[in-house]
């Protein structure tokens, strides 16, 4: 057998290798040793049989183990990506199953009132403030209640209503002013509390009381601790 026929087999195989490897096309697991096994295999037949007086090229060698070698690498790659997205679900899964009955903040401005009839909210203050009141708005845009908070340092914030119907949602405004009168700055938050888990898609995604669409663990703030 001439050292150009099995040359042409083994960079054949190679190649075959490299695009099952590569696609990681889904079956067999056997399918992407056999070929490199066979690969291996048509490499000793060609040292073997090559010509003494005309032996192999030792740059067409390394390039040959060069080539098994990727192969190899794209596998073993391709199964450590396959472990890290596994991983990262299932710690996914772990971090939303936490939040069931708690309380969550993400950007917005909407409460809803519990059973009870009571309303959480939280923001941050952008400052110190010396006046500090919020306004709840009703779907209509009316003023359902006004909570009046007093002095408040900077950082987050929250106030509670207890004058809404149960489960009805609120919209509302803060209003901060420093002890120069000057506006404080204020980012709202929208409470949510979880009461499920969706494990459908790529991520996680979680059932809150008062939102019609789950919301995405991505978009919470914070975790204002388990709901009253």
């Amino acid at each position: 057998m001439s050292n150009l026929a099995i040359s042409s087999s083994i960079n054949t195989a190679s190649a075959a290798a490299s695009t099952t490897a590569y696609s990681n096309k889904s079956g067999s697991g056997s399918a992407s040793t056999l070929t490199q096994s066979d690969f291996l295999k048509l490499l000793t037949a060609q040292l073997k049989y090559q010509t003494p007086t005309s032996p192999a090229d030792p740059t067409q060698l390394a390039s040959e183990f060069a080539a098994i070698s990727t192969v190899n690498g794209i596998t073993q790659l391709n199964t450590q990506v396959s472990n890290i997205q596994a991983s990262t679900a299932a710690a996914q899964m772990a971090q939303a199953s936490n939040l069931v009955g708690k309380q969550v903040a993400v950007a917005g401005n909407l409460v809803t009132a519990n059973s009870n009839g009571v309303a959480h909210g939280a923001f941050d203050l952008g400052g110190p403030a010396k006046s500090v009141n919020v306004t709840i708005l009703s779907p209509s845009g009316a003023v359902a209640g006004n909570v009046n908070l007093g002095t408040l340092s900077a950082g987050q914030q929250s106030f509670s209503w207890n004058n809404g119907t149960a489960g009805s949602q609120y919209s509302y405004q803060v209003n901060a002013t420093s002890g120069t009168g000057s506006a404080v700055s204020v980012t709202p938050y929208s409470v949510y509390t979880v009461n499920g888990v969706n494990v459908t898609g790529s991520a996680p995604t979680l059932n809150v009381a008062g939102s019609a669409s789950p919301i995405p663990i991505s978009s919470i703030q914070t975790v204002l601790g388990t709901a009253p």
